[in-house]
Parts: structure tokens; sequence; C-alpha cells
């Protein structure tokens, strides 16, 4: 299986360095881990739109796939009370 060429966006960047550094460490593996497997048993299609969600504790990462450019998207990075205002 090829590898995923991931692009984290700006604001996804800014809201990753906010995160304590004991969960920054498994957020980061999370992300990282999307290269080679974008959908990941766990993983959750959004059902608004075309994007998926990863949970690492209390932390949810939401991505796009595009499978034609092997491109994974992070859009946003935050706490589970805060990732869907």
């Amino acid at each position: 299986m090829d590898s995923y060429n991931l692009r984290i966006k700006k604001s996804a960047e800014k809201e990753l360095r906010s995160i304590p550094k004991p969960d920054l460490i498994r957020v980061t593996h999370k992300i990282q881990a999307l290269a080679k497997n974008p959908r990941p048993l766990g993983c959750q299609k959004l059902s608004t739109e075309e994007k998926y969600r990863i949970r690492q504790g209390d932390w949810r990462v939401v991505y796009l796939i595009n499978d034609q450019e092997k491109l994974i998207e992070i859009f946003k990075i935050s706490h589970r009370r805060e990732i869907y205002r």
C-alpha cells in the first residue's frame, strides 16, 4: 500500500501547539500513522461532510482524504468538547 502525504492547515497547526505535551506526543503519533492507513480502526466519516474523524483520548482530529492524489489534509485538532462547535 502506498503512503499518503500529510498536509496540516495553519489553523490546525496552531491548535496542535496548544495541546499539553503528554497528549501531544500521542496525537502526533496518530496523525503520522494516517500516512500508512488513512482509515484506521475507529475512524468515523462525518455525516455532514466528506471528512473523517479520529480520536486520541479527549482530542479529536478532523481530516479529508484525497485518494487520487494520495493526500491527507488535517483541518482541525481540538478537545472533544470544542471540536464540533
